[in-house]
């Protein structure tokens, strides 16, 4: 009887692992009926607490909104940074990162990422009559951008006698630029947009350079996690095909917005 007993413990124990084993992503987040979204709450417009509500909102808000519905399930959010998202997905604290993040081949050891919901470039962000218009310019100076950003790499690709200052956040890096600790700020042209006209004095500022590097953003999801991935995407291209997408794109990027940006580019749509 002690034998049969442990006989019986070993196959209910081995049937637990198996059935943890096959329990995916996608279900473990209708199961908690919570989708996890890793976002930033620093960067204007695509996540940010606004001062007057005190709630965190912006454009990957909205998307993690939609996909969340989606999926049947409500959105929940944890602030991330350029240097801490892909750590927390990795760890399984977020289930997602919407964080501007681009989608580059060397990333995709780590996590796996969404089809492009977003199309931007990297520019720079200068002091009205600076003298800088593109990266050439920075020969010898110093530029700001964000720890853990491709933008660290790109602007160094282009001009590799420049320093580059890496911060916590974009906020850091435009107020090392207002005390002249830097000479410009690198990074997203949408970015550098949103850091411009939430100063109070947008006029003092200037976007300039040609593009420095196609950023196209995705959304990091957790490696090997195909049936939460087509979700995702199914969920995106349902947001695009319906005319969600460009009404969240207006509230945020339309032409009566502080941050007008012409939608051009299409998003990849599966038949």
């Amino acid at each position: 009887m002690r034998k049969l007993s442990i006989m019986v413990a070993v196959v209910l124990a081995m049937a637990l692992c198996a059935s943890s084993a096959f329990a995916d992503k996608l279900q473990e987040i209708k199961d908690r009926g919570v989708l996890i979204c890793g976002v930033k709450d620093a960067v204007v417009p695509f996540g940010y607490i606004d001062e007057n509500s005190k709630q965190l909102v912006g454009m990957d808000i909205d998307v993690c909104n939609y996909i969340a519905k989606q999926l049947g399930v409500k959105a929940e959010f944890k602030p991330v940074t350029s240097a801490t998202r892909i750590p927390m997905l990795v760890q399984g604290s977020i289930d997602l990162a919407a964080a501007t993040m681009t989608h580059k081949i060397a990333r995709d050891d780590t996590i796996d990422f969404s089809i492009t919901y977003f199309m931007d470039g990297q520019k720079l962000l200068v002091k009205k009559g600076s003298g800088i218009k593109s990266a050439a310019d920075l020969k010898g100076q110093k530029v700001g951008t964000a720890k853990g950003s491709t933008s660290e790499q790109n602007i160094l690709k282009v001009q590799p006698d420049t320093k580059v200052l890496s911060f916590e956040g974009y906020p850091q890096a435009f107020l090392a630029l207002k005390q002249g600790k830097v000479k410009a700020v690198t990074t997203d042209s949408t970015i550098l947009l949103g850091l411009k006209n939430s100063d109070p004095d947008p006029a003092g500022w200037e976007i300039v350079g040609d593009f420095i590097s196609p950023e196209p953003y995705g959304l990091g999801l957790p490696e090997n996690e195909s049936n939460f991935r087509d979700a995702v995407n199914f969920a995106l291209i349902e947001m695009w095909k319906s005319g969600d997408y460009q009404k969240v794109y207006d509230k945020w990027f339309g032409p009566d917005t502080k941050y007008a940006l012409p939608l051009t580019w299409q998003m990849e749509l599966w038949p």
